[in-house]
């Protein structure tokens, strides 16, 4: 029988956390949450958020896999044994299920999107092209259907390799292309003609548009962004030797999170400024503003090529951390089982996506608590299921664990420690429950 993976370098496994935060969530709803929330404020307070609070609970996941040393549910028996904390497991499996069924649409999308510009269609002059071009995507059953079972089998390809030969090699060459993908289009969009007041919008702070609904829907995008509450990091941090820092790792992960956030808004919005578009187009942004603004470019139908290129790059790492929640939980202990575990999950994850693809065609007009089911099932999870596992792994993690646990995992300055069980105990748990509040009072308004 094959013995447990582990992740061969500290790099490796750094690459790999940080890939599962960095997906859509931080290249293609961060720019469209700063953009019709001020700016510079809102990156503000990300930035902010995500080091005082979500930093903390990453550190949290990170020490539970360890420790653990097993999936998500093994590792809560592990840990507690005859208590339920298990169920932070089964909660991270279910949601991660249901995640992956509407992101793998989405991914479906990115790669119908990828066709288009590397065969030259995805340009026009009509008026409303791009917004017609994106209503037409999203609601042709057979182009949605497609795409999201090519997006599933290439993340079932990455998973199925295991941890070494899967996930870690994937990671360290899709992230530093990844990196530089983003480089090369931020150079390019800086050098516009104006560009400078797509940077002054997003780096300068106008304190007109500072609300508290703005510091609270900063503070989900820096939660979310960093893929805590699913027991994700959990179960990377379980295939870690002993000796990798994870105070370090979890800073890296974070500042990379917040790095490659940046990046994104200085690829779009010096490029949306410079063209005249508006920064408030919303989760259209990517789909129907981009291909404009690059068509107006010199060598614009490349770079445009290269940023969905970057954009798959980063939905497929975060799709493959969902995945292998879920094949962890599956196959427990007996390894030589994963990749018919993986094939088997990759399969009924795509069954149960289907509604969710055709949510914007021939089932669009069946509405759950007036949302699309595509859009249900996202609310289900970011605004229900992400909380609630983040609160209760933020409780077990601050109240479980002695100091001399946590100081054999993250050091003994007693600053730091004291510091991080504050945090855990008491203040994440409170801005986690302010946005779960929020979150579940504005869709049944």
């Amino acid at each position: 029988m094959k013995t447990r993976d582990h992740f061969g370098s500290k790099i490796g496994f750094i690459l790999a956390a940080a890939g599962s935060a960095i997906g859509l969530g931080a290249i293609w709803k961060f720019p469209y949450m700063a953009g019709t929330n001020g700016g510079g404020v809102f990156v503000l307070l990300f930035i902010l958020c995500t080091l005082l609070i979500g930093l903390p609970i990453l550190l949290a996941e990170f020490i539970i896999g360890r420790k653990g040393q097993a999936d998500a549910v093994t590792g809560f028996k592990k840990l507690a044994p005859k208590k339920p904390w298990f169920l932070i497991g089964w909660s991270g499996f279910f949601f991660s299920f249901i995640i992956l069924s509407f992101y793998s649409v989405v991914g479906g999308w990115i790669l119908s999107y990828l066709f288009r510009s590397i065969t030259l269609s995805l340009n026009g002059s009509a008026d409303n092209f791009y917004e017609d071009l994106f209503n037409t995507v999203i609601s042709n059953p057979w182009e949605v259907l497609i795409g999201q079972g090519v997006f599933i089998l290439l993340t079932l390809w990455i998973v199925s390799g295991g941890i070494k030969g899967g996930i870690e090699k994937a990671s360290k060459w899709m992230m530093p292309l990844l990196l530089i993908f983003f480089v090369v289009l931020a150079i390019r969009s800086l050098t516009l003609d104006g560009a400078i007041e797509g940077v002054k919008f997003l780096l300068i702070p106008d304190w007109s548009y500072f609300t508290w609904e703005t510091a609270l829907l900063a503070l989900g995008q820096a939660f979310f962004s960093l893929s805590v509450g699913v027991s994700g990091m959990i179960t990377y941090a379980s295939y870690l030797p002993k000796g990798t820092n994870l105070g370090n790792s979890a800073l890296s992960v974070s500042l990379l999170n917040i790095g490659i956030s940046i990046m994104a808004g200085l690829v779009i919005f010096p490029a949306v400024f410079a063209l005249g578009f508006s920064p408030d187009a919303g989760p259209g942004l990517v789909f129907i503003i981009l291909p404009a603004v690059f068509e107006q470019i010199i060598f614009g139908q490349f770079f445009l090529i290269i940023f969905f290129i970057l954009l798959l790059f980063a939905t497929l790492t975060s799709s493959i951390s969902m995945l292998e929640i879920v094949v962890s939980i599956g196959i427990k202990s007996n390894y030589d089982r994963r990749k018919r575990a993986a094939w088997i999950s990759g399969f009924l994850i795509f069954l149960v996506g289907i509604p969710s693809a055709l949510s914007f065609g021939v089932l669009q007009d069946i509405k759950i608590l007036d949302l699309s089911i595509f859009d249900f099932a996202d609310f289900l999870t970011s605004s229900i299921g992400l909380p609630l596992g983040a609160l209760f792994i933020s409780i077990f993690a601050g109240f479980h664990f002695s100091k001399d646990d946590i100081s054999k995992e993250i050091g003994s300055r007693a600053v730091l420690l004291n510091g991080w069980r504050i945090i855990v105990r008491y203040a994440a748990p409170v801005a986690i429950l302010i946005v779960f509040i929020q979150g579940v009072m504005n869709v049944l308004k």
